[in-house]
Order: structure tokens, then C-alpha cells, then sequence
């Protein structure tokens, strides 16, 4: 059971966060700008498309094709954009050293039999050393494919770019020092942990390059200005703030000791449900299932009436509360995208919990949803962001989710 107590001791969450994922979180507005910003010096500023591409490729792994999915969302049904995951995985080498290398270097990945020169392939990384992507980059480049590599300078995948005259974006890696880290050896050394804004960082060339080709709608400030939501997000949800006041870590109060059934109205709020479930695996190691409404309500009906439904398992009242941990039950969390009125929008400070009564209309999905968890005595809550561009609500999703998901693990790894 989590100690609500562990949340609001600063202290004991920085003795907690060994890898500073807090801290990583906090700076992801300032990763934001840099990488615009070295994404025009790197000549994206310069950058005269000649039309649209018919398909956009996005491949990656990890935030990376996250970063993929979001576009698809943002661009909609308009747009071909195909996010390229890793389809096989081969044993990599061994470097000199003799060191184990990390379980990427052997993904590999295959460009769909109908590519060709009227598209774009988009590879981004954060490591930059994955032979698949280079061989990607390689095998498009024969095909006659446009292509945009977003890799660290210097790393294999950045010298591959400029054979196979790619336009080449830096990846804007974390600034935070390494002193004062605990020394110690990873559980899974070849399974490293992702760094948790790392997202941003392949998101904002990304979508800095979709805006240039018009691939999105999104007004020219449209990028600076999530900067600004990520670090006023940064502000709400900081470690000295207390629990009542912090929304990320009153969310990760709420989510502790449940299985989340994280469930999304619209692309958007699909791409952030996907994300957080991911999130809380990595950083919380706790399981949650993400679905889009209304599919997910049959897809995730049978978990009410199983032994998770709070209506299936009624608390034995002989039970020994010391002895015997509390049962695990579900949780529905709905997020959505409510675009409100321009002057609502400014005022909202984050995504909000929808209360019980809003009179807003809702959708047939939302409404069933709602039956449904009554009916089971199952607890559902809304976040929604009244914020109207799509792109500024994500952010601010992603943002709240992210720092839940860390505090969640933080103050469960001191329990």
C-alpha cells in the first residue's frame, strides 16, 4: 500500500529519483526550445518543400515512434502519416570491451512494399548507434524516399544521414550532470530505462518539419508555446509543492493500489492514454490497460465482472488488515480534450477533474462509459483540457501524466 505521507517529503522523493527523473520532466520546456532551435540552425529554417509527400514514415522505438503516433493524431484522417515500429530483433555484437550492448542494436526494421519517391521516411533516435535504422535510412534511400534523420551528432545514425543525403536534425540529449549519482548495476543492463522527456525531444523536430511541409495546421507559435506549458506544468506538479495542490501527485495518490483502466475520448486523448500506460509500466511498474472509447468499453468489459470489480469482490470484513495487503480494484481514468471558450481556455490552470455534474454534453462513449462503471461500483474520474489547440492539449496531458507516473514509483519504491 502506498504511504500517502512519502508525496508531500521532498526529501525523501530526491533520495528516491536516482536517475532525476523530476528533474528530466522539469526541463522539457527548455528541450523543447533547444531542439527548435538547433533544428533551424541544422537548415530546417531553409527547408523550400515542393508540395506534400503522400505518406509520412515515422520510425523509432520507445518515444520515439510515440512521437510518430502523436503526429498521426494531430494530422488526422487528411494525412498519411505511418508510425514504423521495430519488426525483428536479431543478436547483437558484442562491442570490444566485451560489454553486453543494449537489446536496440539488434531491432531492425522494414519499409512497406509501396514507398517510394513520393515519400517521406522520418528517423529519429536517441542513442543513434541502432544498425536497423541505419539500414532503414539505407534501404529508402535506394528507393528514392525523402528522407529527415533526427539522431545525437556524431552517432552512427548522424554520419549515415549525410551518405544517404538525408536532412540531419540533432537530438537534443539531457543537460543534467552525472555527479552524485548512485553507482550501481541496472537490473536489466541491457533494458536501460528510457529518460522520460526524451519524448520532447523527438517531438519537436518532428512537428517543427510537419509544419513546414503543411502536413499540420498549426499556427506558426503554435511550438514555443508548449515550451511555456511545460514548464508552467513543471511549476504545478514540483516536489516541494504539497499533494493537495500538486495535481500529478493527488492523481498518483488516486492510482495507487487500482489497475488503471485508462480510457480516451478522440486521437489526442488516445495518444496520451497510450503513453501514460506505457509511463506507469517503466517508472511505476505497475500494469494499465489504454483503449479509445467506444471500443474499449466491450474490449475491457469483462474486467468488471472479474475479480478486479469492486461489485464482483466485496471487502471481507474479517479480513486481516494488517497481515493481508488491500485488494487490488479498478480504476477508470477518462481523459478527454474539451475545447472550451478562448477566455476559459486561458484561465484553466492544467488539465482539470471533470466533476460529476458538468453540464457539457457528452458522447454516447462517455455516457456508457459512465453506466458502465456504476453499474460495477467502479470509480471513474475525468481529466479533460479545455485548452483549443489540440497540440497545447496534449502537452498538457502528457505533462500532468508523466509527473504522476514518476511520483507513483518514487513514493512506491520508499513504501
Amino acid at each position: 500500500m502506498l504511504d500517502d505521507t512519502l508525496l508531500d517529503d521532498p526529501a525523501a522523493l530526491q533520495r528516491a529519483d536516482h536517475d532525476r527523473a523530476l528533474l528530466a520532466l522539469a526541463g522539457a520546456g527548455a528541450r523543447v526550445r533547444t531542439a527548435l532551435r538547433q533544428a533551424d540552425a541544422a537548415g530546417l529554417d531553409r527547408l523550400r518543400p515542393d508540395g506534400r509527400p503522400r505518406a509520412v514514415l515515422v520510425a523509432g522505438h520507445g518515444s520515439a515512434l510515440t512521437a510518430g503516433e502523436v503526429l498521426a493524431a494531430l494530422a488526422g484522417s487528411a494525412s498519411l502519416v505511418v508510425p514504423l515500429p521495430p519488426t525483428e530483433a536479431a543478436a547483437p555484437r558484442a562491442d570490444r570491451a566485451g560489454a553486453p550492448p543494449a537489446f536496440t542494436a539488434g531491432l531492425g526494421w522494414q519499409l512497406p512494399g509501396w514507398a517510394g519517391p513520393l515519400d517521406l521516411l522520418v528517423v529519429s533516435s536517441a542513442d543513434g548507434g541502432e544498425q536497423g535504422l541505419i539500414g532503414l535510412a539505407e534501404q529508402a534511400y535506394a528507393r528514392g524516399c525523402a528522407l529527415v534523420v533526427t539522431a545525437p551528432p556524431g552517432s552512427p545514425l548522424a554520419e549515415a544521414a549525410l551518405q544517404v543525403r538525408a536532412l540531419p536534425l540533432p537530438y537534443v540529449s539531457s543537460v543534467l550532470p552525472d555527479e552524485g549519482l548512485p553507482a550501481g548495476a541496472a537490473a536489466e543492463p541491457d533494458l536501460p530505462a528510457e529518460d522520460p522527456a526524451a519524448l520532447w525531444s523527438h517531438l519537436a523536430p518532428l512537428l517543427a518539419l510537419a509544419q513546414k511541409i503543411g502536413l499540420t495546421q498549426l499556427p506558426y507559435d503554435a511550438l514555443p508555446a508548449v515550451a511555456d506549458l511545460l514548464d508552467a506544468a513543471a511549476v504545478r506538479c514540483r516536489p516541494d509543492a504539497a499533494a493537495y495542490t500538486n495535481p500529478a501527485k493527488g492523481l498518483a495518490a488516486r492510482l495507487a493500489g487500482t489497475v488503471p483502466l485508462l480510457w480516451a475520448e478522440g486521437p489526442i486523448a488516445g495518444a496520451v492514454a497510450a503513453r501514460f500506460a506505457a509511463q506507469l509500466a517503466d517508472r511505476a511498474g505497475r500494469p494499465a490497460l489504454a483503449g479509445a472509447l467506444p471500443q474499449v468499453l466491450t474490449a475491457h468489459r469483462g474486467m468488471f465482472t472479474g475479480q478486479l470489480g469492486a461489485g464482483a469482490d466485496p471487502d471481507d470484513f474479517f479480513r486481516d488488515r494488517v497481515e493481508e495487503p488491500d485488494p487490488l480494484h479498478l480504476q477508470v481514468l477518462l481523459l478527454r480534450h474539451l475545447p472550451g471558450s478562448s477566455a476559459a481556455s486561458e484561465e484553466q490552470d492544467g488539465p482539470a477533474e471533470v466533476p460529476e455534474d458538468d453540464e457539457r454534453p457528452r458522447s454516447f462513449g462517455v455516457s456508457r462509459a459512465h453506466r458502465l462503471a456504476a453499474a460495477h461500483d467502479v470509480r471513474l474520474t475525468e481529466y479533460a483540457s479545455t485548452l483549443a489547440d489540440p497540440l497545447h492539449a496534449l502537452a498538457d496531458l502528457v505533462a500532468l501524466t508523466d509527473f504522476a507516473a514518476v511520483y507513483l514509483g518514487l513514493a512506491a519504491a520508499q513504501s
